[in-house]
């Protein structure tokens, strides 16, 4: 199958299945879920969406972020991975959110990664998210997917992101980072990737290799 065949079915079947797919996170407004997107990392959502209430409800902007210690935010985020390295960024990131952002959270890419704790992939959220940009983030469920299913054979986060925003349509560039990430974390795990329910066999490169390596083995 050729790459243009298989984004054009991968982009098919998703928009029909998950015309609404969104992120996990959960989130009211800009601010939170800068906030939480900075703390996902390295970190599930759920465990992200039972530590954000709290701090929200003490730190609803980013003014009264801005005018603690990390020390005390660290104390509603000490359940989450390195909590003290992102309090300490939670608070840099609402300092100049404050100073240098005009209390708006940017849709540049470039001025996102300016933000303590705002990586690519975190800016890229952030973009698409945020305000639907063809941004791609590309975290272990996305690296993973596009993989096996021969979207990309990219080796770093970075090749393919670029892969994947030259080949699919730009309109769904942002919405195809969570079929991506949905379709990764329920379905083509990491260690054993359920195909018996995958509906994108079809177009896997995977299923496609190791589907005729198991007929192989049991002709034999």
């Amino acid at each position: 199958m050729l790459k243009k065949e298989r984004y054009k079915q991968f982009v098919a079947h998703f928009s029909a299945k998950q015309p609404d797919a969104e992120t996990e996170l959960h989130y009211n407004n800009p601010f939170q879920l800068l906030v939480a997107v900075i703390l996902s990392a390295q970190c599930t959502d759920k465990r992200i969406n039972q530590v954000t209430p709290a701090l929200f409800q003490r730190f609803p902007n980013a003014k009264a972020l801005a005018e603690v210690t990390p020390d005390i935010v660290f104390d509603y985020i000490r359940s989450v991975s390195y909590p003290n390295n992102k309090a300490r960024h939670l608070v840099g990131m609402a300092n100049m959110l404050l100073n240098e952002f005009n209390n708006e959270v940017p849709s540049d890419i470039d001025q996102l990664q300016k933000m303590p704790g705002v990586g690519r992939k975190t800016a890229n959220v952030i973009a698409s998210v945020i305000y639907n940009a063809p941004a791609m983030a590309v975290d272990t469920h996305v690296f993973r997917v596009a993989n096996r299913i021969g979207l990309t054979k990219g080796k770093t986060p970075l090749a393919v992101e670029k892969d994947l925003v030259k080949h699919l349509p730009t309109e769904t560039i942002h919405i195809a980072h969570h079929w991506l990430i949905l379709h990764g974390r329920y379905v083509c795990v990491a260690r054993s990737p359920k195909c018996s329910i995958c509906e994108i066999t079809a177009i896997c490169k995977y299923y496609e290799t190791h589907h005729q390596t198991a007929n192989n083995i049991s002709v034999i």
